[in-house]
């Protein structure tokens, strides 16, 4: 005799399962769907881009909506890495995680595992939202725009001419933005082991028991934090130094300080030797502090950066010069070695983001389309690592070279100054401007707290239209707020200028003017 709760828990399972498939369906039809059609164009298009995300979508967008005659080429799924792989999928665990380890009695000495029916909600609702968003970056919304999309793997057959699934499309004006895909680990075991990248781990139907996480980067540390708050135990091994090797040193020793506090086992200057698996188990060698280790997990997550997707574009046949490590060349107008061909996101840029993939489309369709003469050099291109706390960053930073240190001075401000984030109770973090010697223009900046993104964003929005802290400090903002805190490093840059002589000055007007 069946007991009735575990036929409605049946029944449950089979609508979870029906849901999760509704929401991948939606998802693939939206951005890779059969080729039910294909357009017979045989004119010369404006613009043929190579790559359906977010450098491609826009740049297509944009040049259809000018009128241009343009060709969208996708191999795999519209909207790239950020929709399928990258930051929608990542920042929705990652906010799960958030919620879980809030609701956690005496969190953060202890975290209980989050239970699987819970599990499974969460990785629905990733699946509803991927599906949800899909819509903007979807097929039939570009072919509606008027772009000719093909779904197939385009590559050069000459300097104006690509192939796409035996079809040669003309242009007179291309552009690649083909991203970039997972760096491989390149030790023994690494082709026998099956380990999770940013590509697979969103797909997983459990939370691992344990986890070691292979890097210290941003997708590494956002990993990290995410999985051991919903109760993974997790390993996180960084061959340098510091996590987030390319953040200020102080901004990096507070994350890492919330990590140990979470419970996240980090193994700093540790280098991986090889990977093995017995059994279920899989197991990393590691050499920390001189002496070689092993350690085991029930999964393993590969975060050692992203490699340019150049790999069968045939881009020689172009003219097109590249290599497999820094990706396309291009100049600073993102033209690359064939003046009718422009490259913008991931391929040809160290600035691997979606907002900065996005910029460098305009720059594309203005320079391919209008003659225009936009610079790459011209962005302000801002980051945030969405830990808890965030870590934004603009411009240069304290890693810079000792040349750029004697020409900058730099101003500090802590949250435990600022009195939202005493009211919040969570004081931790600090706002650190970079100002050229002598002025009040902002270089660069970095903020450690829960809302560093958004804060890094006024900071940008300031550099980016050349408004230095003097006027920052006569702006009101409203209390209280935590960007106050940038309000009073205006504020504290006012003072500096107050030097002994000008003190002097003052002090002998106001008692003439008793």
């Amino acid at each position: 005799m069946i007991d009735a709760s575990e036929n409605q828990e049946s029944v449950i399972d089979t609508q979870k399962k029906k849901i999760e498939s509704e929401a991948d369906r939606k998802w693939l039809e939206n951005v890779s769907q059969a080729v039910e059609w294909e357009p017979t164009y045989d004119g010369i298009y404006n613009l043929v881009v190579i790559g359906g995300g977010p450098a491609g979508l826009v740049a297509a967008a944009s040049a259809a909506g000018l009128g241009a005659k343009v060709a969208l080429i996708e191999s795999n799924k519209m909207g790239g890495d950020c929709l399928n792989a990258g930051c929608v999928p990542s920042k929705s665990l990652i906010q799960a995680a958030r919620k879980h380890a809030g609701e956690q009695e005496g969190y953060p000495q202890s975290i209980h595992p989050i239970k699987r029916d819970d599990f499974d909600a969460v990785m629905e609702n990733l699946r509803r939202t991927r599906a949800n968003l899909s819509e903007h970056d979807s097929i039939d919304r570009f072919r509606k725009l008027g772009v000719d999309v093909f779904i197939g793997h385009g590559k050069f057959c000459g300097k104006d001419k690509i192939l796409v699934n035996e079809t040669t499309l003309r242009f007179r004006k291309a552009m690649i933005a083909t991203g970039a895909i997972a760096s491989t680990l390149p030790v023994p075991g690494a082709k026998e082991v099956d380990f999770h990248t940013n590509e697979t781990i969103f797909n997983i139907e459990s939370l691992p028991k344990s986890l070691i996480v292979i890097g210290g980067g941003t997708i590494g540390c956002e990993m990290s934090q995410a999985f051991t708050r919903l109760g993974s135990k997790v390993t996180q091994i960084e061959k340098s130094s510091h996590l987030l090797s390319r953040e200020d040193k102080d901004a990096s020793s507070i994350l890492l300080q919330t990590f140990i506090r979470e419970g996240t086992d980090v193994r700093l200057n540790a280098s991986v030797q090889s990977l093995s698996q017995r059994g279920t188990t899989k197991y990393v060698s590691i050499v920390e502090d001189g002496k070689e280790r092993e350690i085991s997990a029930e999964e393993i997550l590969v975060c050692v950066g992203r490699t340019p997707n150049v790999n069968g574009l045939e881009l020689e046949k172009a003219g097109i010069s590249f290599d497999t490590k820094n990706g396309i060349q291009v100049n600073d107008f993102l033209q690359t070695t064939n003046p009718r061909v422009f490259a913008a996101g991931d391929v040809a840029s160290l600035e691997r983001f979606t907002h900065a993939a996005d910029f460098m489309a305009r720059i594309v369709v203005q320079n391919a389309l209008f003659l225009g003469k936009r610079r790459l050099s011209s962005l302000i291109i801002p980051r945030c690592t969405y830990t808890v706390p965030e870590i934004g960053h603009v411009g240069i930073g304290s890693n810079s070279g000792t040349e750029s240190k004697s020409l900058v001075t730099t101003q500090t401000i802590f949250f435990n100054e600022v009195d939202r984030a005493s009211i919040d109770g969570d004081t931790e973090g600090f706002v650190r401007i970079h100002l050229k010697k002598g002025t009040d223009q902002i270089m660069g900046a970095t903020v450690v707290n829960p809302n560093a993104g958004e804060l890094i964003s006024m900071i940008t929005l300031a550099m980016t239209n050349q408004i230095g802290l003097k006027k920052i400090a006569s702006t009101i903002f409203p209390y209280p707020t935590r960007s106050e805190a940038i309000r009073k490093l205006g504020d504290q840059y006012n003072r500096t200028r107050l030097t002994p002589r000008i003190l002097n000055v003052f002090k002998k007007w106001l008692q003439w003017n008793r």
